[in-house]
């Protein structure tokens, strides 16, 4: 059976993101330096709490385990939202940030990215009895629909100026802290629609039993990468370690767990 079309993307850009290495290429050695990660676990499968065990997991664990281990780094992990990651981040409050971030000029201006591991596209996210609209244009032209979004994210952006009507303050964009709120909102139905990454609709839609779905095609793509302090001596060694597991397959076997063989929500 084919792949969905946002999966076999993401497992795509695993492959050819990582840029050029060796998989001999002398690392790093950060000797045993202590590093703290920020991230929101809100993402699956990329990083989110297992309700089964209670345990933080995902994907960007998994990678920066990884990556630890090749730098000879000790990570630390602590929780925030994402309206506050960036700004805390930026502030030296953290090390490194990760949660499905997408690598952007502005955001540049502010923190420091690594080489992006992933790119992934987005999709709108439905409740699963949804017959009103099937894509964008449909769904703009539903003077009553509202959408979820956080402020400042890419799928905000994308709905002011991909699916409405370019006007930021457009009273149909309610706005909430996390994207796991927003999600909960679509579910009650106090919104219509959340615009997601591929990675995190696939999640949630395995988790919903049968609540919610994907639908329509993609409204863009994205490419994610760690974030860390401007200048941050951090990049360069973290940047090696992503080219080195991009090299030797284990981003590849990595989103082969995480993407293909975890099923949410079972």
């Amino acid at each position: 059976m084919p792949m969905p079309r946002f999966l076999s993307a993401a497992l795509f850009a695993v492959a050819l993101l990582a840029g050029p290495a060796t998989a001999q290429q002398a690392l790093p050695d950060l000797g045993g330096r202590e590093v703290t990660v920020v991230t929101e676990n809100a993402y699956p499968p990329l990083q989110y709490v297992d309700p089964s065990s209670g345990k933080a997991v995902g994907w960007e664990y998994d990678a920066m385990a990884a990556i630890a281990e090749r730098l000879n780094m000790k990570v630390t992990y602590a929780n925030t939202s994402w309206d506050a990651m960036i700004e805390a981040v930026s502030g030296g409050q953290y090390d490194i940030g990760m949660t499905g971030i997408t690598i952007r000029d502005d955001r540049k201006e502010k923190v420091d990215f690594s080489v992006p591991y992933m790119r992934s596209e987005q999709f709108m996210l439905v409740r699963g009895d949804e017959d009103r609209f099937t894509d964008a244009a449909a769904f703009k032209a539903l003077e009553s629909g509202l959408i979820g979004a956080q402020a400042g994210t890419t799928p905000f952006y994308t709905a002011v100026y991909e699916v409405l009507d370019g006007n930021e303050q457009n009273p149909r964009i309610k706005l909430f802290e996390t994207f796991g709120a927003s999600v909960q909102a679509l579910r009650t139905g106090d919104v219509d629609l959340v615009l997601t990454d591929g990675t995190a609709g696939k999640g949630y839609v395995d988790a919903s039993n049968g609540a919610l779905k994907l639908v329509g095609g993609p409204l863009g793509a994205e490419d994610f990468g760690f974030i860390f302090p401007k200048g941050s001596d951090l990049v360069a060694p973290v940047d090696a370690a992503i080219a080195s597991l991009k090299a030797d397959g284990t981003l590849d076997r990595l989103t082969q767990t995480w993407f293909a063989d975890t099923k949410l929500g079972q």
